[in-house]
């Protein structure tokens, strides 16, 4: 007998049809004789609404109220399955996020986990009652009800999957599981069937949508098994699990596209101390994530500074950069929307070497030109000119021999 923990997404439990799907396939589990306990996401298309619902009443909501309204998608989402299984004859019980003891800080709309008590969610599933989480949610030290952000769910889910030393966490998504690429850019994805920590944090990072970054850190710092797989059909997915020595024989698991970038460039910035904190500092208090940072020497003692940040907060950022440029003397500010950053991530890399100098030749052939460069251990990333960056993909995914094979 294994403790699973079953994490479902909003596509899988989008209506009440697909709400009962769920539900048979949580109870195949239950019947195998596992401890089993489920958590979930707002039915697909709920947590918008609920957010058009607000912005209606007021444009800036209040986040605790905010957060007390979005924790009703999960909450309802919760009931109804814990009924469907009750009708079908199976002890399910339901309980939010506080009652499951999620404790986080109080940063409202984005809260970290602190801590998760277990008591509660072991005892009922001592009792061999399947236990029905709502997902993306859970409470301040004040006990107010917080809520994880975007992809919170899967944190919760392996949040407490480590809390209660689960055996794994299945990840249930639309997706049969972790592909080498995205198969509506290249055909000749393959779908992998593992996957280390470490590469799925940087393919995470780089726009990855399958898992959030967050959870992924969860499951790499306490050692959680995660399997993602389709709610859709029976295969294997991908498990992502500690680094083995087979992983380094592939020299790059993965090529990454991410379209979601802008690059920003203060010319002539005066070569001095203090300069660049100037630059970030304010970017930084907005909340804004800068990625890709290079700095072009000048003569005279001056520079110029180019770095990328996610193209929702390019208007900001602008706006920001022109201030600081007038305050630092700097030349001018340009704005470049129309760039994307392809990434290849592999723990291979740490004992190949030619991973840098195949990838660059590779796209000098095509004719795309590099923009910017980043690398760390196990990844390489190039921004490069946004309409190429599909052909960049395709590409580099035939060049270090990922396409599919029979």
């Amino acid at each position: 007998m294994a403790t699973i923990v079953q994490k479902y997404g909003g596509t899988s439990v989008a209506d009440l049809d697909r709400i009962r799907k769920v539900a048979r396939r949580v109870a195949q589990t239950y019947d195998r004789g596992h401890e089993v306990v489920v958590i979930l996401s707002a039915m697909a298309g709920v947590t918008d609404n609920l957010i058009s619902l607000a912005s209606r009443i007021t444009t800036t909501p209040e986040r605790r109220e905010l957060d007390v309204l979005l924790a009703t998608g999960e909450q309802t989402t919760a009931a109804l399955m814990a009924m469907t299984l009750k009708a079908m004859n199976y002890p399910a019980e339901s309980i939010l996020g506080h009652q499951a003891q999620v404790l986080t800080d109080g940063d409202h709309g984005n809260a970290r986990i602190i801590d998760i008590g277990s008591e509660r969610i072991r005892s009922l599933v001592g009792d061999r009652k399947i236990v029905v989480v709502a997902g993306f949610q859970g409470s301040d030290v004040n006990g107010n009800i917080t809520t994880l952000g975007r992809g919170g769910s899967d944190t919760s889910a392996v949040a407490i999957a480590a809390a209660i030393q689960a055996d794994v966490c299945e990840i249930y998504t639309d997706v049969d599981g972790i592909f080498t690429t995205d198969p509506n850019i290249c055909p000749k994805a393959r779908k992998m069937d593992r996957i280390s920590y470490d590469e799925m944090l940087e393919m995470a990072s780089l726009g990855a949508k399958v898992l959030q970054i967050r959870s992924v850190e969860f499951a790499k710092k306490y050692s959680v098994p995660v399997h993602v797989r389709s709610s859709f059909s029976e295969e294997e997915g991908t498990m992502v699990v500690n680094e083995e020595a087979s992983m380094e024989k592939l020299v790059v698991s993965g090529v990454i596209c991410d379209k979601n970038q802008a690059r920003i460039t203060l010319k002539k910035v005066p070569d001095q101390p203090g300069v660049a904190a100037k630059v970030f500092a304010p970017v930084a208090a907005a909340g804004i994530i800068v990625d890709m940072i290079i700095q072009n020497m000048r003569s005279g003692g001056q520079t110029d500074l180019t770095f990328t940040v996610p193209m929702t907060d390019f208007d900001r950022a602008m706006a920001i950069e022109r201030q600081v440029a007038e305050e630092i003397g700097a030349e001018a500010v340009l704005g470049d929307p129309e760039i994307a950053k392809v990434s290849v991530v592999g723990v291979g890399m740490k004992n190949h070497s030619g991973v840098a100098s195949l990838m660059f030749t590779t796209l000098a052939a095509e004719n795309i030109n590099i923009r910017l460069i980043s690398t760390s251990e196990i990844r390489i990333s190039c921004v490069v000119t946004e309409k190429y960056a599909e052909l960049a993909v395709r590409v580099l995914h035939s060049a270090f021999g990922l396409d599919q094979t029979d």
